[in-house]
């Protein structure tokens, strides 16, 4: 566990900023001390990690949360996408350092404006809000959980990790079992019903997701045990596979 303090320490991010994502739900604590202090724990820096990342592509707050919180959210997306944004800057500084030193070296009659032409980082920051914000599944999702309070928040999360509860107490069955399979299609419907309608490719994603390692295969497998994860996935491949 780290203390507010220690995390500002730690990533840069002010404690009134910390505070502020705090009481705005987009990164609470893990817990609190008697004392009221805030407590971190490696789950919160990851998640405060993928803040900034968003961030850096100049998302608002909003925005943020409610991606983060989406259940289709990819990390390995966010992060392939954060790597090709700060290779496009790189370049960009290293033009412009080429650029002043031209100036020192030439004088002021060094006319090549060039290199202030930030339109392939503005396009590609433009390309990466419209894949994670503009999708119809994003607004469904948006409109949906719009006025949500943090007890409902809490509430659906909770439900929703209860389905991979029930999950890994089917681990032992083949996924193919018609028990497994209403299992998926329960999950299916419970995506549809709270987030967004979930499609066959839709459902596959995410399968893939769920088993693809990280965060999110972490909690699966807290709730269902070691292995639910990717007896899930397997079942909804199976589910897909025929049709739903």
């Amino acid at each position: 566990m780290m203390t507010v303090k220690e995390v500002s320490k730690l990533t840069g991010v002010s404690i009134r900023t910390l505070q502020y994502y705090d009481t705005i739900g987009l990164l609470k604590p893990i817990e609190y001390t008697e004392s009221g202090y805030r407590l971190y724990d490696d789950t919160s820096l990851e998640r405060l990690q993928q803040i900034l990342l968003f961030k850096e592509l100049e998302f608002p707050l909003k925005e943020i949360k409610g991606i983060i919180d989406a259940p289709n959210f990819d990390r390995n997306k966010a992060l392939e996408q954060q790597i090709e944004l700060l290779t496009m800057k790189k370049e960009h500084l290293e033009n412009l350092i080429n650029f002043a030193r031209g100036i020192k070296g030439i004088g002021v009659k060094y006319m090549d404006f060039k290199v202030f032409d930030t339109r392939k980082i503005d396009e590609y920051s433009k390309r990466a809000k419209e894949q994670w914000g503009q999708t119809a599944e994003y607004k469904e999702f948006e409109e949906k959980t719009k006025n949500w309070t943090k007890d409902d928040e809490a509430a659906v999360a909770n439900e929703f990790m209860q389905i991979f509860v029930e999950f890994g107490q089917m681990k032992e069955m083949n996924p193919s079992d018609d028990q497994v399979q209403l299992q998926v299609k329960k999950l299916q419907d419970y995506i549809t019903e709270h987030f967004y309608k979930c499609s066959d490719k839709i459902l596959a994603g995410l399968g893939r997701m769920y088993a693809g390692g990280g965060e999110l295969t972490e909690n699966i497998d807290a709730a269902g045990g070691i292995g639910t994860a990717e007896f899930a996935n397997d079942a909804i491949e199976i589910f897909v596979r025929n049709g739903g």
